[in-house]
């Protein structure tokens, strides 16, 4: 396969995480009885943020907001990168190595703060991009193979 295939599966699967981070606000994983003071202590503990009156639920649900929001764009971003990877994939690997650096945190935090579905998806996009970079490379050697165009 090509590093084009690969950069717009790895998008697929972005796309497919921010719908599922998405669809889980207020990600809350508990709304039991046992859970209930601490969300209420969340939302009813107001503090003073650079001269805005916030709470930890504001807090909570805003980075919420943004994660999915910063996924959709990335989802979107890997799929231009395809598009430009079927002309001249040597040119995105550069990019391709920062996202993949990116997504090699992203596990590992995910690991370990929170469960096996968000370490699936982001593992799965770590192996598109590692292919990526690599079948990326290899358009280089058959591009060295070529003679280059004379006017």
């Amino acid at each position: 396969m090509k590093s084009s295939t690969f950069l717009r599966i790895a998008s697929i699967i972005t796309f497919l995480y921010f719908a599922g981070h998405t669809s889980g606000m207020p990600w809350t994983p508990d709304a039991g009885p046992a859970a209930m003071p601490v969300l209420e202590a969340m939302k009813s503990h107001s503090f003073d943020a650079m001269g805005s009156t916030r709470t930890y639920w504001d807090f909570y649900v805003g980075f919420g907001i943004i994660i999915s929001l910063l996924m959709l764009l990335l989802g979107v971003v890997l799929w231009q990168l395809g598009s430009l990877a079927k002309t001249d994939a040597l040119r995105v690997r550069p990019i391709v190595a920062s996202f993949f650096v990116a997504f090699i945190v992203n596990t590992v935090l995910a690991w370990k703060y929170f469960f096996v579905l968000p370490v699936v998806m982001s593992a799965a996009i770590l192996v598109c991009l590692a292919l990526a970079f690599i079948t990326a490379g290899r358009s280089k050697i058959a591009q060295q193979g070529t003679p280059p165009d004379r006017p």
